[in-house]
């Protein structure tokens, strides 16, 4: 934790502190963001302020009063809940305005972990209560050059990879050897072992209406047999096996013959077209050095997918943030499940990944992550699909 740059940060936000708290461990970003250990239980109620300017303030239970200890800053312990209440309101002082893990409306639900009555208490001091969802990616999220390098390599060998479990569906057709949407999922696997990569999951390998489900699960049970004429889509994620690397994740689809129907082209064109449009505009706007939020690129995104008749087949959000996890926790392409009101920073990942689902019948993805590079250059970071990959 860099105090002086948070309380940079604090100041750059017109804000004049920030309050990140915890009981029972359930805040796990106010841990991140403070780098205390997780795992270590905690049972009491625990204060940590950092204002704008000036000394941080902690606030601990005389059970646990070394629980903040690791941390700068002067302390105040507590036993009962009036004393809780009467020394928090001492630490925070006069009316200010004071960042907190919340989210108006709880339209960042990731990063609005506080519960209503610790804001309800704190309100009640006189204190104006704003978002430090914009703070906790900052300190949280942010990737370094070393992330960027492993997110990279990462990248080159699971798009070799990718393009090795193509080959090899049509080596199982040629051969008719009955190899399944399982069996493709499973040559995925003992390749990113083979490449030192590591994932949370298995990938998703589905043909024709599979896919359709857009988080379908491939198991032995359930596998087809992959054959001519089938539509297919892989989505695979991974990382390098090493200390704080970067996951990849992308999408691509083909189909196992040389002419792919022709609904399925139409589909495949405007999911194409819609993820080049969200590129484009984040490129735009981070090259002009204008702010650029989460939700203006998935409204760019979808817009593409409505005027080609397909809005309520697009089912999730336009992306997602991607770090040390493949679902990161800073800002996400969203504006249908959730609108993230976050700006896309230097340093952050990202998917772009619009899909259109018809039930029952086929499916498309197309998914390409994005890394805003210190400097202001957004780039996409790997290769990028521009036609059916057709599967001979």
């Amino acid at each position: 934790m860099d105090i002086k740059a948070i309380q940079e940060a604090l100041r750059a936000s017109h804000v004049d502190g920030w309050l990140l708290c915890d009981f029972r461990n359930r805040e796990f970003l106010a841990y991140r963001v403070l780098g205390l250990n997780l795992e270590k239980l905690n049972s009491r109620r625990w204060y940590y302020f950092i204002p704008s300017k000036g000394t941080p303030k902690k606030l601990v239970h005389s059970v646990e009063r070394q629980v903040l200890d690791g941390l700068p800053g002067t302390k105040r312990e507590y036993v009962s809940w009036k004393e809780l209440h009467a020394a928090l309101k001492r630490i925070l002082g006069a009316k200010k305005t004071i960042a907190m893990q919340y989210s108006p409306r709880n339209h960042v639900p990731y990063v609005s972990t506080v519960d209503a009555g610790t804001i309800e208490l704190v309100r009640s001091f006189g204190h104006k209560i704003v978002s430090s969802a914009d703070l906790t990616q900052l300190f949280v999220s942010v990737i370094d050059d070393r992330g960027y390098q492993l997110h990279k390599e990462a990248g080159v060998a699971v798009d070799r990879i990718l393009a090795q479990a193509f080959e090899e569906i049509g080596r199982g057709v040629a051969a008719d050897d009955g190899a399944t949407e399982y069996d493709i999922q499973q040559f995925i696997m003992r390749r990113f072992a083979e490449e030192g990569l590591t994932t949370y999951s298995p990938p998703m390998v589905g043909v024709n209406d599979h896919p359709a489900d857009p988080h379908f699960e491939v198991t032995a049970e359930n596998a087809r047999r992959m054959k001519r004429g089938d539509t297919v889509l892989i989505d695979l994620w991974a990382k390098k096996d090493v200390p704080g690397s970067i996951y990849y994740d992308i999408t691509w689809v083909g189909f196992i013959g040389d002419r792919p129907p022709a609904k399925y082209v139409e589909l495949f064109t405007a999911v194409r077209d819609a993820r080049d449009a969200a590129v484009d505009f984040v490129v735009d706007r981070v090259d002009k050095g204008r702010p650029c939020f989460g939700w203006e690129v998935d409204d760019v995104c979808r817009g593409v997918v409505r005027k080609a008749g397909y809005a309520k087949h697009f089912l999730h959000r336009t992306g997602h943030s991607i770090g040390e996890e493949v679902h990161g926790n800073g800002v996400n392409i969203d504006n249908l499940e959730t609108r993230d009101e976050r700006r896309l920073i230097p340093g952050c990942c990202f998917s772009i990944e619009p899909g259109i689902y018809l039930s029952g019948r086929m499916a498309v993805r197309t998914e390409v992550n994005m890394f805003i590079r210190p400097g202001g250059v957004a780039e996409v970071t790997g290769e990028i699909q521009r036609d059916l990959v057709l599967i001979q």
